[in-house]
């Protein structure tokens, strides 16, 4: 792979990661609500899920999980599920001092992370449409395909832990309009379910 390629793949890849979708949009309600900690163990969660989808897609396999769309479909729709009853808990959460608010434990922020990104249905297709378009046909394909994925989730981990600390630091910020964070964080999430259900493979 040349140079040039890589620094469009890293470039396109960038620019991708800047456009929230339901990912980011649990990182920040998680880091409004239970700081930057829980923020950074959803990132960790996202982005546990984005190698699995990321190892499907370098070995071929998106061909036999389209076979599995309808168990696609349920799946999609349980996240968006998730998503809305965690947003509605939020936004009817009551308002407490942030000291005082009961911390997310770190395999809660993480399974959280972890199921919102393996429940959207677009992913593989994604990554089975797009990687390929950065591959030099004169090298061995396995090898490309490797480095393109560990790239590509690390530039994820970065961008999206820098949404995470954003917003814990916005959340400081928000600390004396208790009411108005929670309902923040639960509009972010339902709109997160939103952009979920409005996913097609």
């Amino acid at each position: 792979m040349s140079p040039a390629l890589f620094a469009a793949f890293l470039a396109a890849t960038a620019a991708l990661m800047l456009i929230p979708g339901p990912n980011v949009a649990l990182i920040v309600a998680n880091s409004l609500s239970f700081g930057p900690r829980a923020g950074l163990m959803t990132v960790a969660g996202t982005s546990a899920a984005m190698v699995a989808q990321l190892a499907v897609a370098s070995l071929g396999l998106t061909a036999l999980l389209g076979a599995l769309s309808n168990a696609f479909e349920t799946l999609r729709w349980i996240g968006v599920a998730y998503l809305v009853l965690l947003g509605i808990r939020a936004w009817r959460a009551p308002t407490e001092d942030l000291s005082r608010t009961r911390p997310l434990k770190p395999r809660q922020a993480f399974g959280r992370g972890f199921f919102v990104s393996l429940t959207n249905p677009k992913t593989l297709a994604f990554y089975a449409a797009f990687l390929p378009q950065f591959l030099d046909p004169a090298a061995p394909v396995l090898s490309q395909m490797a480095i393109l994925s560990v790239t590509f989730v690390m530039t994820a981990v970065i961008i999206d832990s820098g949404w995470a600390l954003a917003a814990g630091r916005a959340r400081g910020l928000v600390a004396k309009f208790g009411r108005a964070r929670n309902r923040l964080t639960g509009a972010v999430l339902i709109g997160a379910a939103a952009g979920l259900a409005l996913a097609r493979r």
